[in-house]
Formats: C-alpha cells, structure tokens, sequence
C-alpha cells in the first residue's frame, strides 16, 4: 500500500485528493489548521486516514510532524505540498502579503526541501507534488503576492527537477497548475470560466501523479491559456 501526506487537507483540493486516494486503495496522512474538521474527515473516511494539526508555517514543529507520521505510516512514497492562501488586495495591508509568502512560499519551500533531504534521498525514491496554479504564468495589480508565490512554486520544482537529475534517486517532481476549481478561496457567487469540480480536478491530479508527470494543468485545457498567456507582452498585461 503506497503513502502519501497531504498538506491543507481540511477543505478544498486538499480534502479531495485525500478521498480520491483512499478510494484508490493508499494510504493517507492529512495536516491543516483545522483539528475538528480532520476529525470529522477520518470518521467519514476511516482508518486509512490518520492526521495531526499542524500550522505549516511553523517549520520546526513541521518537521516533527512530518517525521511523525511517516512513522505512523511506515514509510512516505508522495508528499503533496497543498497548503496555501489566496487571499490579496490591490491596497491591502502588508500583513496579508506577509501571510501569503509564509504559506504559499516559506511553507511549501521548507517543506519541499525537509522531505527532499531528509526522506526521499535517504530512502532513494519519492515524488514531490506542488499544487501550483495557471497564476504562475501570471502578474496581477490585484493578486500581486499570490500570483509571485505560485510562479516561485513552479520555479522552485523546476530546480529540484534538475536538482534530481544530479543525485543517485529515483524522485519524480510533479508540479500541478489548476485553473479555476471549487474551493473556499473562490466565491461561489462567481461564475468562473472553466469552473471544475473539485472531484473532477482531483481525479485528473491524481491521475497526472500517478503517472509521475513533470507539469500537469488541471483541467487538462488550460494548457492552451498558459500557451497564450506566455505569448502576451508585459505592455498589454499593463493594459488588462
């Protein structure tokens, strides 16, 4: 039985890989903020998934969560680097910057790198998952931090996938860039363009780990507004 841990498991893409993976036979560890609501996960889902509270910006008690549940698992085959927030605003205070940064960059780096050298090399093997988004191609006036930290995300995979080329491991680096999918960071009061479920966005994710892709864009289509959205001059973002 393979192993996985998922961070932000409380809601959203999080939760929902954790179902799509127990309904694949894995077994799953979950961490998030929320202790009541990975409770009440667990009793819906059952004994094959086991969590812990955990802040993700604290690095040190991070660590020690981590190694805790590989523990309690018996071993780690796929980390996914879930955790993150979206919130951003066109004025808003430093404070909400600050926030962003420390999950969706300082966490997700700290932890990338945790389990890199202290797991995966050691052991030989593993896959790393970032869940990214189609932001990474992005620069926005009004998501300034929040499209930053997901293009770090994606370049920071980018160089532990050449990193990995380097070393005597078998370590798959997966980077995962959603567009637009049901969560409690998008209002439901909007309708996006593209809009998908969160069980449809997290059946195509996991497919794209198992099959240990580099990049996978969820939906699939999405690739071809990346493709445009690499195309378009900086003068005409300036202008949108």
């Amino acid at each position: 039985m393979k192993k996985v841990l998922i961070t932000g498991a409380t809601s959203g893409i999080g939760e929902g890989l954790a179902r799509e993976f127990i309904n694949r036979g894995y077994l799953v560890s979950g961490v998030g903020r929320r202790e009541e609501r990975l409770e009440e996960i667990q009793k819906e889902l059952g004994s094959n998934f086991i969590f812990q509270a955990l802040d993700v910006t604290d690095h040190e008690t991070a660590e020690k969560v981590y190694d805790q549940l590989i523990e309690e698992m018996g071993g780690l085959d796929i980390i996914i680097l879930n955790a993150g927030v979206g919130r951003d605003k066109m004025m808003g205070k430093w404070e909400i910057d600050h926030q962003t940064i420390d999950v969706n960059v300082m966490a997700f780096a700290h932890g990338c790198h945790y389990i890199f050298f202290n797991h995966f090399l050691k052991q030989g093997y593993g896959q790393i998952v970032g869940i990214s988004s189609l932001a990474s191609h992005l620069a926005h006036h009004g998501a300034t931090s929040y499209t930053a930290s997901k293009h770090f995300i994606s370049n920071y995979m980018t160089g532990y996938r050449q990193k990995v080329k380097r070393v005597d491991a078998d370590i798959t680096i997966t980077d995962i860039r959603p567009g637009f999918v049901q969560s409690e960071m998008i209002s439901e009061h909007i309708n996006y363009p593209w809009m998908a479920t969160t069980e449809k966005a997290c059946m195509q994710i996991v497919n794209a780990i198992e099959k240990k892709k580099n990049r996978a864009y969820i939906t699939k289509r999405w690739w071809l507004v990346a493709l445009v959205a690499r195309l378009i001059p900086e003068w005409l973002w300036d202008r949108i």
